[in-house]
Formats: structure tokens, C-alpha cells, sequence
């Protein structure tokens, strides 16, 4: 909640950090005498109602850049303290033991030890296959916040794509009505309606290159997941496990319950 709590408050920080930033340029450069220069909210007002979202999307770009660098982080994924432990607990043979450490101390590696932990004593197939869906679903929950990125890549220049539309629509009837009598408050009106496309652009860019770094840093430490794992699990002695039920989850498979039963004069079982 805490980490959260920080990312939104570094989201505020940034955007009006950069309003700031601009408007500081604007007023910076000197404006011919005659001619008004627009300050950042008269620039986002001429963009129209769809720099809402467009602001939405940029906000939300920032959370989801900050929530997936912390997700994909190597001491998120792979805490060396938590690696360290499991190792002591593994050549003590206290699998017990480093089963309720990988309960209390949840983690993407954590998670997937425990998984191949409470199945030693099915085997090891039972175990890899365990423990290849715990890292198929610790993958799929790093990439579901990541992808939401791609997503803002791609609807943002939609989005000011269908605000720069709109603006010509309106510009190019008032034209109509008016007449080609001043041609400067057309062009003036063209170069408003452009701010919405470049907008959605200012964001997509970011949103995109930061998807793919943030995909790529998830990838590398899913393979380092495995690559822990298989120096774990190797040469574990399952021969002596066979049959063991490690950790607290309730067993529900019982034998059939027609085995007790009486049967039929044929001999075969009542089910």
C-alpha cells in the first residue's frame, strides 16, 4: 500500500512538474509585440475535450512505468535473502521448514518453491509441472499491468488523431459560414486542433518504449527464476519423499467410497 501510495504521489509530482516546466518556457521566450503568446493551459484548452483522457492516459503511463520497474526489479523477484534462506533449508533437508519460510515470505521465487515443495512426494514430473505453472502464472501476473501500457501506446495518437478530426470539422464550417475573408484565424484554428494529435504522440512514444523495456526486464527475471529453481531442485531425493505430503493445504481426493460397500451377488461393486 505504501509503494502505491508513493507512485501516485511521484505521478502528481511529475505531471506538474512538467506543467510547470512549460509554462516556465513559454514565458521565457519573448513574444513579438502585437502577437499573444499562449500559455500550457491555454495550449491543453485549445486541444479540446479529448485532452482529458489524453492527461488521463499520461497520468496512468506514469503509474504503470513506476508499478512495473518496481514488479520486474531483481530484489522483487529474486530477493537474495530469500534465495539464501531457501538454500540453508534445502541442505539441512528441511523441506518442512523452507516450505512454511516460502508461505511467510511470498515472493515470485518464493511462490514457485513452495508450489514444487508440496508436491515432492508425487514425483518429479508432478514437481516441474507444478512448478512450470506457478512460473507461467508469476510471468502472467508481472505482464498484466505491463501490457496496459502497449494499450496506451496504441489509443492515445487514436485519440488525438479523433480530437484533430473534430477540430478540422468545426474550423472548416465556420469557414463555410464566414467566408475565406481572414485566412490567418484558419490556419490559427488548424494549428489548434493539431495540439491534440501531438499530444496523444507525446504519450505514446514513452508508453511504447517503456513496455518493451519493462516486457524484456520481466522475461530475464522469469529465466532467472528458473535457472534458481533447477540448481534447487537438483539431484532431490524423491525415492525418500515418495508419498510425503509437505504443507498445511487440505488433501479432498479419498478412496472410492464404494470400496466398503457390500456387493452385488455378481460380485461387482455398488457405486
Amino acid at each position: 500500500m505504501k509503494i502505491k501510495t508513493g507512485i501516485l504521489l511521484l505521478t502528481a509530482a511529475l505531471w506538474l512538474g512538467a506543467a510547470t516546466a512549460q509554462a516556465q518556457q513559454a514565458g521565457a521566450t519573448p513574444a513579438p509585440e502585437g502577437v499573444h503568446k499562449k500559455t500550457l493551459f491555454e495550449q491543453i484548452q485549445a486541444g479540446g475535450w479529448v485532452m482529458i483522457p489524453i492527461a488521463l492516459c499520461s497520468i496512468a503511463t506514469v503509474y504503470l512505468i513506476g508499478d512495473g520497474a518496481i514488479r520486474t526489479g531483481r530484489k522483487k523477484i529474486l530477493p537474495p535473502e530469500q534465495e539464501a534462506a531457501i538454500k540453508d533449508y534445502f541442505r539441512q533437508g528441511d523441506y518442512v521448514g523452507a516450505y512454511n519460510y516460502c508461505k511467510a515470505n511470498p515472493s515470485s521465487l518464493s511462490n514457485v518453491v513452495r508450489v514444487g515443495v508440496s508436491l515432492l512426494g508425487d514425483g518429479k514430473q508432478a514437481v516441474e509441472e507444478g512448478m512450470l505453472a506457478e512460473v507461467a502464472k508469476e510471468n502472467s501476473r508481472m505482464q498484466t499491468y505491463i501490457s496496459y501500457l502497449s494499450v496506451i501506446g496504441v489509443c492515445t495518437p487514436m485519440i488525438g488523431l479523433l480530437g484533430t478530426v473534430t477540430g478540422m470539422i468545426r474550423a472548416f464550417a465556420t469557414l463555410g459560414a464566414s467566408g475565406i475573408g481572414d485566412p490567418s484565424s484558419l490556419s490559427a484554428a488548424i494549428g489548434e486542433v493539431l495540439v491534440a494529435t501531438a499530444s496523444g504522440l507525446f504519450i505514446a512514444i514513452p508508453a511504447f518504449g517503456a513496455y518493451y523495456f519493462l516486457r524484456n526486464r520481466a522475461v530475464a527475471g522469469i529465466h532467472d527464476i528458473q535457472d534458481t529453481v533447477a540448481r534447487l531442485f537438483r539431484k532431490m531425493p524423491y525415492e525418500s519423499l515418495t508419498d510425503v505430503h509437505i504443507g498445511d493445504e487440505e488433501l479432498y481426493a479419498a478412496l472410492p467410497n464404494w470400496l466398503g460397500a457390500p456387493e452385488e451377488a455378481g460380485g461387482a461393486p455398488i457405486a
